[in-house]
């Protein structure tokens, strides 16, 4: 089976992880994972093989698109990505099209997503099944009835299903969708997608930086880090005043994207047992090491935290309801604490940690996440019900959540 994969990271990293950990979970099949946002260092699978669009990423306002390159206007820059996607289906027939979060968000890229969607619609393209995936919790729009109405009008005429990365019990996308009951095709909860750390993880990582049984490990992270500046500098300044500081070590990961004059102010204010690096492929294991993880509340980083159940602060990204919403549920079932604008301060946040570090116990919650498997399962087993001919788009049974 030939797949598809549509993925476009345009501010952070959190939908380009999600969506490799699906790409990995496809094991058996070739996958194809369309890009086109910055570089990120990435471990692809062997059966995996990357086609990059040419650049486009989001501005920090969220208003409009631009492209790194400086020899090409955005016009040109959206023609040329058009006519290769639309080529890449020609080429490569796929069996599905997963497409991430659209048209739930990235309407930006409707320009060169929806002439594919109407020719596989039309019969023009070959792929047999369209299916868009999609997190737990929607942000919301301003002009949020003519979305929601746009968004279903799209799913019902070009999608087969709608995968939500999710498990209901934590969130339910109706919360978030006023039209779900609008939606015609199925829409099924796969449970949460995040890698499982290897048995050994922890103990590999506090090796190798010689961190002692009785030593603290603090791990500090911003996700893709275009936003994550003031808790990172909170927790410099907060380090310095930790009851037990001569047991503590601290990493910093700024994540890749962070403004470089803020990376080297953080540097700069490092002291001893304090590390600030920008990135690691490896950041599930220094969470499975750590003592206490303080950080933002993106999708990605708060399920890491959960599949390590490594103790937990964490400042929800203030501009939206998705981290908020989350986390605040999470801390009600004990999982993490919410740090609010005012738990910032240095004085203050440094109590909050040695409190935290002090915890006898790892929380566990009982939360669905094998999203990443069961994705892989749900898309085999639809092949396996009705066999692809490539003659356009088949439809399935709606079937209740």
């Amino acid at each position: 089976m030939k797949i598809i994969q549509y993925c476009q990271h345009v501010l952070g990293i959190g939908h380009l992880f999600r969506s490799l950990e699906i790409c990995r979970a496809l094991c058996d099949h070739e996958v194809i994972l369309v890009t086109g946002g910055p570089r990120v260092a990435t471990d692809l699978p062997e059966h995996v093989r990357e086609v990059r669009l040419p650049d486009l990423q989001m501005n920090r306002e969220f208003k409009g698109l631009f492209s790194s390159r400086k020899n090409a206007g955005l016009d040109q820059i959206k023609e040329e990505r058009q006519k290769r996607l639309f080529g890449l289906f020609e080429r490569e027939k796929p069996d599905v099209f997963l497409i991430e979060l659209y048209p739930f968000g990235r309407k930006a890229f409707r320009f060169e997503l929806d002439p594919v969607l109407q020719a596989v619609d039309d019969k023009r393209l070959p792929c047999g099944l369209v299916v868009c995936s999609v997190r737990d919790i929607l942000v919301e729009k301003e002009d949020r009835d003519k979305h929601e109405s746009r968004v279903v009008k799209t799913l019902n005429g070009y999608f087969n299903a709608v995968l939500v990365h999710a498990d209901p019990q934590l969130a339910n996308i109706s919360e978030t969708l006023d039209h779900f009951d609008l939606i015609a095709i199925p829409v099924d909860y796969t449970g949460y997608i995040t890698p499982k750390p290897s048995p050994d993880a922890g103990k590999r990582i506090r090796k190798q930086w010689k961190i002692g049984e009785n030593e603290i490990l603090i791990i500090a992270s911003a996700g893709g880090g275009n936003v994550g500046a003031p808790i990172l500098e909170s927790v410099l300044r907060a380090f310095g005043r930790l009851g037990m500081k001569s047991r503590c070590h601290l990493k910093v990961f700024t994540g890749p994207f962070l403004d470089q004059n803020d990376f080297d102010r953080l540097t700069k204010s490092a002291g001893n047992n304090v590390q600030v690096t920008r990135f690691t492929t490896d950041f599930l294991s220094y969470l499975a090491a750590a003592d206490l993880s303080v950080s933002m509340g993106g999708y990605n980083t708060t399920m890491n935290i959960l599949s390590t159940g490594v103790p937990a602060l964490v400042w929800p990204f203030p501009q939206n309801r998705e981290q908020r919403l989350r986390a605040g549920r999470l801390a009600d079932m004990g999982a993490l604490r919410v740090l609010e604008d005012e738990d910032l301060h240095p004085d203050r946040l440094a109590v909050i940690m040695d409190q935290w570090i002090s915890r006898s116990t790892r929380p566990t919650v009982n939360i669905n996440l094998n999203g990443a498997a069961n994705t892989a399962k749900w898309v085999e087993n639809q092949i396996k019900a009705q066999p692809l001919r490539h003659e356009g788009r088949r439809w399935l049974k709606k079937r209740p959540i």
